[in-house]
């Protein structure tokens, strides 16, 4: 930052000058807004996060259908949410590594199969109980148990063992994990007392608030936990979470100030809402992309020729034009992309009618392929199924679209219906991606993919500590996946977020949307 520049922060930290006066005289430097923002809110964090007021956030995905459950999170509304109530044990840092929070530290024996976890002193829940390493392993129980229905309980198979000795949570695991830790931050894992045994959804946590009014697919509100152990995070005395899952109106809120944040800003439309006064665009590459999922073991979709037709209908390269408009790059039938260390590029899939009509005409398929979608799947997703539905066309493809209603769709088609439009936001590690979704056990395995060949080779992963090995078995995986799978991966979308003037401490981060939907946390009401 220029000495002008560092003038112009001191002063909007001093309350000197307001941020739309700075933004103004940044562009005027040749900053871009997302810069400027980004630049304003580190000076104004240096001179210190102002206390108080309300921040409200408006977010997408939420439904009537929604508990308060970490374990049964599935949409960023309910992530949301449990971020602000519940924390887990090590978290992603701006970078990509890892930070401490429940845990101070961690250490692995040579052979990364044990893993000792030192617990926090000093916290408490919200309920006033203290947290313990007991708290912690009855927490992972419950997400790795044999009845658990948890998002997470792909990530936890591993483990053999548990135990804790006085403040030390020790995981035994049944071969090598040089990722544990990684997997450990995953959105569900959030601890409870007494691991949530008794009532799941109570919402008690050792998060920076606590949840006083709760409106599934409505509204969420939230009051600052005076007990908090960091006082780093959590700024404002309340936060105001409103589910709007129409894209419109979500941006309406933001425009009309009704809001001060504001997730998933339509692609199509980032470029308006960015020139809207007091108003700045946060466009975030990231390892998130939309999805066309087949069940691959339920007909038509158990067939491989008619799962390559349509993969081969996909015209990647216009959906990425048409759907992401420059926020976000092209797919190849994976869920791994640049975002992780380890990728290695694989020959692209194009578009091609012919091959397509071929393996179509292999499958023996007669009729129309009826796929289902939603607005609440993605941002554009009925543009995008419409657009799958004429490059399909021309290879004599013919797709039904049947647009489902947003609220219920995470718990009725998601999952559940065979053929469908979703999206995933990327995980940690390429490890923590695949066990959550392709591991023939996962929970949530939503392209019901059962594969010995993958299922081996991700296990072997875990305990190859040779990088190059490493990487070529993980691209040997994106090839069976791409090859055998039932998902169709057009494109990799930005996080794109938008704040008002209203709030500031916008600032880098890994994982997902609003900052790893840390924002309401991490950012403060403007003075």
């Amino acid at each position: 930052m220029n000495d002008e520049l560092k003038y112009l922060s001191k002063q909007v930290a001093k309350h000197r000058l307001d941020r739309r006066s700075f933004m103004g005289r940044a562009g005027a430097l040749g900053l871009t807004a997302a810069t400027a923002s980004s630049l304003l809110g580190s000076a104004v964090m240096a001179q210190g996060a102002i206390k108080g007021g309300t921040i409200k956030v408006a977010i997408d995905g939420g439904a009537s259908t929604d508990s308060l459950d970490p374990a049964l999170a599935a949409n960023s509304t309910a992530t949301q949410v449990n971020r602000l109530w519940g924390e887990p044990l090590v978290e992603l840092d701006a970078e990509g590594g890892l930070e401490m929070k429940l845990a101070t530290a961690f250490e692995a024996s040579a052979d990364a199969k044990t893993w000792t976890f030192q617990i926090r002193d000093g916290v408490t829940f919200s309920n006033g109980k203290t947290l313990t390493a007991d708290d912690v392993m009855a927490t992972i129980e419950r997400h790795a148990g044999e009845d658990s229905s948890s998002g997470a309980l792909g990530l936890l198979g591993s483990i053999s063992a548990m135990r804790t000795d006085g403040n030390a949570f020790i995981i035994e695991l049944d071969g090598p994990n040089a990722d544990l830790p990684y997997l450990l931050t995953d959105y569900h894992l959030m601890i409870q007392p007494g691991g949530g045994k008794e009532d799941p959804a109570a919402a008690i946590g050792t998060g920076p608030y606590t949840i006083v009014s709760a409106e599934p697919g409505v509204r969420f509100v939230a009051e600052k936990n005076p007990d908090y152990w960091n006082p780093d995070l959590g700024h404002a005395s309340t936060i105001e979470i409103t589910v709007i899952n129409d894209d419109t109106a979500r941006v309406a809120a933001l425009q009309s100030g009704q809001v001060d944040m504001c997730s998933r800003i339509p692609p199509k439309v980032a470029s308006l809402v960015a020139r809207m006064n007091g108003v700045t665009v946060h466009s975030v590459p990231s390892a998130g992309h939309y999805v066309f999922i087949m069940h691959a073991n339920t007909a038509p979709f158990d067939n491989k020729d008619l799962r390559l037709a349509l993969k081969y209908a996909m015209n990647r390269e216009e959906m990425v034009d048409k759907i992401l408009f420059g926020n976000g790059s092209i797919g190849n039938d994976t869920p791994i992309n640049t975002s992780y260390p380890l990728f290695s590029e694989m020959e692209q899939r194009s578009y091609d009618p012919d091959k397509a009509a071929f393996h179509f005409n292999a499958s023996g398929h007669e009729g129309s392929v009826l796929l289902r979608t939603s607005d609440n799947s993605f941002p554009g997703a009925p543009d995008a199924a419409q657009l799958f539905q004429q490059s399909a066309a021309a290879a004599g493809i013919t797709l039904d679209i049947s647009r489902e209603p947003s609220d219920g769709y995470w718990s009725e088609v998601w999952n559940k219906q065979p053929f469908c439009t979703s999206y995933w936001g990327g995980r940690a590690t390429q490890d923590a991606m695949y066990s959550t979704a392709y591991l023939s056990t996962a929970d949530w395995n939503d392209t019901r993919f059962f594969n010995e060949q993958f299922d081996q080779l991700l296990i072997a992963a875990r305990g190859e500590l040779d990088t190059a090995k490493r990487t070529g078995m993980y691209a040997d995986m994106g090839t069976i996946v791409s090859e055998e799978g039932g998902l169709i991966c057009p494109m990799f979308n930005n996080f794109i977020d938008a704040t008002s003037d209203k709030v500031a401490g916008w600032g880098p981060s890994k994982g997902f949307d609003l900052m790893n939907f840390y924002a309401p946390m991490k950012m403060w009401v403007a003075g």
